[in-house]
């Protein structure tokens, strides 16, 4: 999607940018006329004068006030822009846990340019046996990005962060305050680690709700009729916090034992092989049923003969 040229002390290494995401896959749906099922287009309005603007009458803005406005020619507009220079100035490198992962936007992934695999390949493993992360500035499209540079893989990701003053503090939320219990800590900690995983899997996840939607557009095609929805089972809330830690407990544990081909824990929280004992017993039980059975009806005929 472009270029650019990181600057690592007295070091240029020219690189290649590529999106990471695929924005192409997304489901989108346009706006149709429902009386000739062609697609619409969409007008530019005066909201004063209520009458439809041509493109060539729309000049930009900036609302300094209340409905008051300074507007700007596309030269001055050009003046404010930042020059695109493509450089990725490092101006520092600290610990990648350092950085809070709510400061992350958008992700590129960089790739050596012609001649500069060497230098590029440096200065990722230095990354990478240090440790560290670099912190650069990015001037494009007219603006300027503070983004960090990362070791991942075999390469490079430049992952492109919001600004202090772009994020809100987290003070504005509004929590209560309240007190944990010893007891419900214990059982929290103990339903987390048996959710434990020793590294993110994201080939694990699937998006369900894409796969549905999918599905109902195939059907739609064929000429199905896809209002009907089915209806998911209204799951009761749990009010007392024990419990639904104990529940989930018992849940987790059963479905780590599945998962491990282990023994499986039913919904009240027997284990499976209680339910099975009675198939393992079940033959032997039946016999000496059998046999008690036998004897019993020998007595009564005997009482009878008498």
């Amino acid at each position: 999607m472009g270029s650019g040229t990181i600057a690592f002390g007295l070091v240029s290494i020219p690189v290649k940018l590529f999106t990471s995401s695929a924005t192409s896959n997304a489901i989108s749906f346009n706006q149709i006329h429902k009386t000739c099922g062609s697609r619409v287009r969409q007008q530019l309005v005066c909201a004063k004068e209520d009458v439809v603007v041509g493109r060539d009458e729309i000049v930009k803005g900036y609302e300094f006030a209340k409905d008051q406005y300074v507007l700007f020619t596309e030269e001055e507009l050009k003046t404010l822009e930042e020059q695109g220079t493509g450089g990725i100035d490092i101006a520092e490198f600290v610990p990648l846990d350092s950085v809070d992962p709510v400061y992350f936007d958008k992700a590129y992934y960089l790739g050596p340019d012609k001649g500069a695999g060497r230098a590029y390949h440096l200065l990722r493993n230095a990354m990478k046996d240090t440790g560290l992360c670099a912190i650069a500035s990015y001037a494009a499209r007219g603006k300027q990005y503070l983004v960090l540079l990362r070791p991942v893989e075999d390469g490079i990701v430049m992952q492109q962060l919001h600004y202090q003053h772009e994020l809100r503090a987290f003070s504005e939320v509004d929590i209560d305050k309240t007190t944990v219990k010893e007891s419900e800590l214990d059982l929290a900690i103990r339903l987390i680690k048996q959710a434990a995983g020793k590294r993110f899997s994201p080939e694990r996840y699937k998006d369900e709700v894409r796969a549905r939607i999918e599905a109902l557009i195939e059907r739609k095609i064929e000429g199905e009729d896809i209002t009907e929805a089915p209806k998911e089972t209204p799951r009761a809330q749990v009010i007392d916090l024990m419990s639904a830690l104990k529940a989930s407990l018992g849940e987790a544990k059963a479905a780590g034992a599945e998962s491990n081909g282990g023994t499986k824990r039913s919904h009240d929280g027997r284990a499976a092989k209680d339910e099975h004992a009675g198939e393992r017993h079940g033959p032997k039980r039946a016999k000496s049923a059998a046999r008690a059975g036998d004897k019993a009806t020998n007595r009564k005929s005997a009482r009878g003969r008498s």
